[in-house]
């Protein structure tokens, strides 16, 4: 099984759905992270789950 890449030039597109504030991306747990929100989106199959109920809180 292969695993799915995530095109980080989408990252210039997307902003964090709650606070509409650029997002990170953590290669290694393969998130999208928004400092603002305090939340990490996951990236399942390179596909960002944008969602807020996917979200992992950071501190």
């Amino acid at each position: 099984m292969t695993e799915t890449t995530f095109d980080r030039r989408m990252l210039e597109a997307l902003v964090c759905p709650l606070t509409q504030q650029p997002l990170s991306h953590d290669a290694e747990r393969q998130e999208l992270v928004s400092r603002a929100a305090r939340l990490a989106f996951p990236i399942r199959n390179g596909i960002p789950i944008m969602l807020p109920s996917e979200a992992r809180e950071i501190d």
